[in-house]
């Protein structure tokens, strides 16, 4: 099956779970990745504050958020490749890296290893039902307790690719906060092991909060979540 079948096929099942964009936004493409992350500039400027957790070695769209908002970027990633990797790079001072994982716990946290031995893309859950051993073990923080160590009362922005983890990180957010006005999250329901049906439920989780959906990627797994007081009236 071709790649854009397969996409076709995920952008369907979306929609036969009443997973579509319910609330229009004047967007902007963010970045360089054929991910496609998309979000509204509204609101957003110099002085926001803007997470971007699981980077990887995929920085454009950081650096496109530096360059377009002037923002200060605290970029997290706890893994060993992307740690290297980052450290190799000649970055703005407004991209602040730290060695850290999202999770639902304070405290460290399995990750398994990626098929490649070359990818960052790490995760803390098996591709599928057979686990390999685990990988490493890295820390991790909760949003909230991340927002409280850099000081934040708020966050503005948050892009979260985390391998498959946001599902638990979603439910955390929901019950304590903090509730960022924008959301990029990449769901993993093309994981073996994830069935659409968990990204169902973080989308009732999401949509408690007031969020609603503003885009979806054609890939079926990159969606942008904003609140309404984040839109222009």
């Amino acid at each position: 099956m071709t790649p854009g079948l397969h996409d076709a096929l995920r952008r369907w099942a979306l929609r036969r779970c009443g997973l579509t964009v319910e609330v229009a936004a004047p967007l902007e493409r963010a970045g360089d990745d054929p991910g496609c992350w998309t979000l509204c500039p509204f609101g957003l400027g110099a002085h926001s504050v803007v997470y971007s957790v699981g980077v990887g070695r995929h920085i454009g769209f950081d650096l496109w958020v530096i360059r377009r908002f002037g923002a200060t970027l605290h970029a997290f990633d706890p893994t060993p490749v992307s740690i290297e990797w980052i450290g190799r790079q000649s970055l703005p001072p407004q991209f602040r890296f730290h060695p850290l994982g999202l999770a639902a716990i304070d405290g460290d946290q399995v990750f398994y290893a990626p098929r490649s031995p070359s990818s960052a893309h790490f995760t803390s859950i098996p591709r599928c039902a057979t686990a390999p051993p685990p990988a490493l073990t890295a820390p991790v923080r909760r949003l909230s307790t991340l927002a409280r160590e850099l000081g934040h009362d708020h966050v503005d922005l948050l892009k979260m690719d985390i391998e498959g983890g946001e599902y638990e990180v979603i439910a955390d957010m929901a019950r304590n906060g903090p509730h960022p006005g924008q959301l990029l999250v990449e769901f993993h329901h093309n994981y073996p092991s994830v069935p659409l049906s968990r990204t169902e439920l973080a989308v009732q989780q999401l949509r408690a909060c007031s969020y609603r959906i503003a885009h979806i990627s054609p890939r079926g797994l990159e969606f942008y979540f904003v609140q309404s007081e984040a839109l222009p009236s």
